[in-house]
């Protein structure tokens, strides 16, 4: 059995020394530091070891992390939970405020350039400010968030995937999602870089009058 598992292992480049590793079931999560014919022996991230029996492995579920240490890329999958209740339409008055923020003001514009243009066909008379084009708040903080991470040199721009959008509304508010990928696969540098984002957009949200939801205390 343990010759059969090592010929799969090997055949198939399943695992191999230097492999990041997690296999649940074994409470192992971290580096391949060697295989023999009876056993794979793990460097957890705690530094403890895990030793599996080599026929184990493939009887069990396993996630090998090498594809993303290949590719270059690893993935930042994030949500900020805005409060509905902050969300609203921006007036014109604010567009014109938000334009101070030189990361979208070329955004802001064309919808600026927008509204003007209607409010002057129709006379300026807007028995509702659901008249006309609009847009909200959340809108343009979503704009926001794409120009500061299209910005930032440690993100991956082409080649993989970029995507800031929103998710279903639920009772923790609404999800804004980004999902991006960090130029690095080294875990210190990557954790940095995910941390530095969301600091950021959770200090700028209300710069767009929006709340960042937070169960009450």
């Amino acid at each position: 059995r343990q010759v059969v598992a090592s010929v799969q292992i090997g055949a198939h480049d399943l695992i191999k020394e230097g492999d990041w590793i997690e296999v649940p079931s074994f409470d192992a999560d971290g580096d391949v530091v060697n295989i023999n014919l009876h056993t794979i022996k793990i460097q957890n991230f705690d530094k403890t070891f895990s030793v599996i029996p080599t026929y184990k492995i493939v009887d069990v579920a396993y996630k090998n992390w090498r594809g993303m240490q290949e590719s270059g890329g690893r993935r930042i999958q994030r949500s900020i939970l805005v409060d509905m209740n902050s969300m609203n339409f921006c007036s014109l008055e604010n567009l014109q405020k938000l334009r101070a923020i030189d990361l979208i003001q070329n955004f802001l514009d064309e919808h600026i350039a927008s509204i003007q243009e209607f409010r002057s066909r129709n006379g300026g008379d807007l028995d509702s400010e659901l008249d006309g084009p609009q847009i909200t708040n959340t809108e343009v903080y979503r704009a926001y968030i794409e120009a500061y991470l299209h910005r930032r040199e440690d993100i991956h721009q082409n080649g993989m995937p970029f995507l800031v959008r929103t998710l279903a509304p639920n009772p923790t508010g609404l999800p804004i999602e980004l999902y991006i990928f960090a130029k690095t696969t080294a875990w210190e540098q990557y954790e940095a870089i995910q941390a530095d984002i969301i600091d950021h957009l959770i200090a700028a949200a209300p710069h767009f009058g929006l709340r960042v939801f937070q169960e009450p205390t």
